[in-house]
């Protein structure tokens, strides 16, 4: 019926509605894709507790590209496919650079959100995580006493801000970290092979699927990589204009039954 065998999805601004919801519409297509046989795949930056809920609410049994593709575990198992966490020392050479911006920062250790105390902008990451923050006191301390490699670090602040962080950070670990925007204000530093693109191969190889068989779906800079690596590469109407531009075609925005209707057209073949 389609010669695409699996459907992976971004979630913030792409298959979730702007009250971090997934609409019936979605959900109901997302159903009949997979009655059909095919892989649907979540693929975000939220942590992987964060993003359980939802694979659970669409009883998807496939694993979990979480923290931008830097872990990946199938749901409600210990079973992990893909785990590149950052370097304890580049982790702390990272947190002493920023540290003096004053800007919020997170680490993740053993899927926890782990932060210096919490802001304003902590409280923020909060509400869209559902994931309550443990204070532990200035991060580049604790880093070194558990020496532990965190999945990820994200900082939050406005976007020229993060545009000039990442600007400057670019320079200093250019091929050691790999930085990404998920939203305006949040900037994300993960380990070089840690990316959305890198994850879904994982998770590809291991159903024996081809990557010309695969749709993603984005809307940041974060899902780039995936919509590039895909057969088909999709964009909804709200996603930055750069991204748009990269993708193979363009779907309706998160609130209007965008990933639905990527389901309709490309797989089930149904004029939208």
């Amino acid at each position: 019926m389609t010669e695409y065998k699996m459907l992976a999805t971004d979630l913030d601004d792409s298959l979730l509605d702007d009250n971090f919801m997934i609409a019936p519409v979605d959900r109901e297509a997302i159903a009949g894709a997979v009655r059909a046989g095919v892989r649907v795949v979540l693929a975000t930056g939220r942590m992987y507790r964060s993003a359980l809920p939802y694979a659970r609410e669409l009883g998807l049994d496939t694993p979990l590209i979480t923290y931008q593709g830097a872990y990946v575990r199938f749901p409600g198992s210990e079973k992990v496919l893909y785990s590149r966490p950052v370097p304890w020392d580049l982790a702390l050479e990272l947190l002493e650079m920023i540290a003096p911006t004053g800007y919020h920062t997170n680490i993740y250790i053993d899927d926890d959100l782990l932060v210096e105390k919490v802001t304003e902008a902590g409280r923020l990451y909060w509400a869209i995580s559902r994931v309550k923050p443990v204070e532990v006191g200035d991060l580049a301390a604790y880093l070194r006493r558990v020496r532990r490699d965190p999945a990820k670090v994200l900082v939050v602040s406005g976007e020229e801000n993060l545009d000039r962080l990442s600007e400057e950070l670019n320079g200093v670990f250019a091929g050691r970290l790999h930085i990404t925007k998920s939203k305006p204000y949040f900037l994300e530093f993960m380990h070089p092979e840690a990316n959305k693109a890198r994850a879904l191969d994982a998770v590809a190889r291991h159903y024996g699927i081809g990557r010309e068989n695969i749709i993603a779906v984005g809307d940041s800079y974060n899902d780039l990589e995936m919509i590039e690596y895909a057969g088909l590469g999709v964009a909804v109407a709200n996603a930055r204009d750069d991204v748009k531009a990269r993708a193979d075609f363009v779907t309706r925005s998160n609130t209007e039954g965008g990933v639905a209707g990527v389901i309709r057209k490309f797989i089930f073949k149904e004029e939208d």
